[in-house]
């Protein structure tokens, strides 16, 4: 097929780089043929580096790899870095327009730890402001477009990443999730989308250190095994993150293919209080079959925990606010105004408010506490419904009944932030649009391999990589 280099794993791509059957510069140069070819309509980037630089080492990767040096588990992949998430030598605006000269003093860890494994960054991918929605459109870079169909999101925050690997732009980009903003993206643009265990990657270095202790890095890859590649080269425990979890001891991709017998499989279509389009409901069933057909009973169950409102956003705008509260008085106006809207509810939330939302908090730890003693996995639908239109127009009824609340539109992402499981969308075919339809598969605390055996596995009885978005339609001007 044509493009073949820009849809291949990005394991196969190190792996032929490794042995020499691959030149990173050809990768290279295929990357920048696709970025010519399709970004006028994805508008996935928000900068990109020199090209002459980015030859340049990807040269040096193969001369490194000609002297018999070794090039590292991602030898010469080029990446893209979500706009959030701190890159040297580019600002981090967090695409908002009052940040647009905000530059880090150097990468990321999670971003060093890429380049150490000898990946390439080749620049940073677009996200809405401050990570607020679930579509990336904001003031200073505009809108990002699906690459199944550019008329629609390829999701937020990490939509720029999720459009440019679904379109076949780089092999992977970083991502981050504070309540779905891996999966959502990964859902809608047909790719794995793994929101590891609060800790699991190491976050930082801060300007400000959170309290909410809900978002993650992680992956935008094509597969389960490049997502456990990636998540093997930056993990482990970090002196600039006082929550970064110790390394586990082992390669998460080496136990892939090791998805124990036994398993307690468990199957929410609703979580006993979400409305789900019929449509998705379908593809995600299939989905649940795929298990079955392994030989795993699979219990369809309602309610687990209770519904939670905007209990997130009440958590969540108040480390927004803290971030942006003194650009307020010179720059207020240079804010998207659907954004403000909602940083500045942290205004209206005493400390009893807050007081409330975190003992709701405690009581789904505690709800899901019980649930995973008696399961050790679970399923749901990633989203309620295919990619929306790209510049919003969120829908205001699913399946025919009205949202009983604003976050019903992404109902089963944000409860496994709030409580820190690990979590992971995987393709289960299409909707009747024929856009990508996600399956969420959750684990108990820290099971970061269970939920990645369990994806890996899912991926060979229903396998994905076959279909990509190669033609992506142009703009009705």
């Amino acid at each position: 097929m044509p493009f073949e280099l820009n849809f291949t794993p990005a394991h196969e791509l190190a792996q032929r780089i490794r042995s020499k059957q691959l030149s990173p510069v050809e990768l290279m140069q295929a990357c920048f043929d696709r970025i010519d070819e399709t970004n006028e309509v994805l508008n996935a980037w928000t900068g990109v580096r020199d090209r002459d630089e980015l030859l340049a080492e990807a040269r040096e990767m193969e001369s490194r790899i000609a002297r018999g040096e070794d090039p590292g588990p991602l030898a010469g992949l080029p990446f893209g870095v979500k706009e959030l998430e701190d890159l040297a030598g580019f600002p981090s605006t967090h695409a908002s327009v009052p940040f647009r000269d905000h530059y880090p003093k150097g990468d990321s860890t999670q971003v060093q730890r890429l380049k150490a494994a000898g990946a390439i960054a080749m620049g940073k991918t677009n996200s809405p402001e401050f990570g607020y929605t679930a579509i990336s459109k904001n003031l200073l870079f505009g809108v990002s477009r699906n690459p199944w169909n550019p008329e629609r999101t390829p999701g937020g925050s990490s939509g720029g990443s999720s459009a440019a690997v679904a379109g076949g732009q780089v092999p992977f980009c970083t991502g981050s999730d504070g309540g779905g903003s891996v999966r959502i993206p990964a859902s809608w643009c047909g790719m794995p989308g793994l929101k590891v265990s609060f800790g699991r990657i190491p976050m930082g270095p801060f300007e400000m250190l959170g309290w909410n202790d809900t978002s993650v890095y992680g992956p935008m890859v094509r597969t389960v095994r490049d997502a456990a590649l990636y998540v093997d080269c930056v993990i482990g425990t970090s002196e600039s993150d006082p929550n970064a979890l110790p390394h586990p001891g082992y390669s998460y991709v080496d136990v892939l293919d090791r998805l124990p017998k036994d398993l307690r499989i468990a199957w929410s279509p609703d979580l006993g209080y979400a409305n789900v389009e019929p449509d998705v409901r379908r593809g995600c069933e299939d989905g649940v079959r795929a298990f079955e057909d392994m030989g795993y009973k699979v219990d369809e169950i309602g309610h687990i925990f209770d519904d939670l409102g905007v209990l997130w956003g009440r958590i969540s705008s108040t480390g927004t606010y803290a971030q942006i509260y003194e650009k307020l008085a010179e720059e207020r106006d240079r804010f998207g105004h659907a954004f403000l809207t909602g940083a500045l509810t942290a205004k209206k939330i005493t400390w009893d408010k807050y007081g409330d939302a975190q003992r709701a908090r405690a009581r789904l730890v505690n709800q899901l506490a019980d649930f995973f003693e008696k399961y050790d996995l679970l399923l749901t639908p990633t989203l309620p419904f295919d990619a929306i239109d790209a510049r919003g127009n969120w829908p205001t009824e699913i399946d025919g009944r009205p949202l009983k609340s604003p976050l019903h539109v992404v109902p089963f992402t944000p409860p496994f932030n709030l409580s820190g499981q690990p979590a992971m969308s995987v393709r289960s075919g299409f909707s009747d649009r024929d856009l990508p339809i996600g399956l969420q598969i959750v684990g108990g605390r820290h099971r970061d391999d269970l939920v990645l055996q369990a994806a890996y596995a899912f991926e060979q009885a229903r396998p994905w990589n076959d279909r990509w978005p190669v033609e992506v339609a142009a703009m009705a001007v």
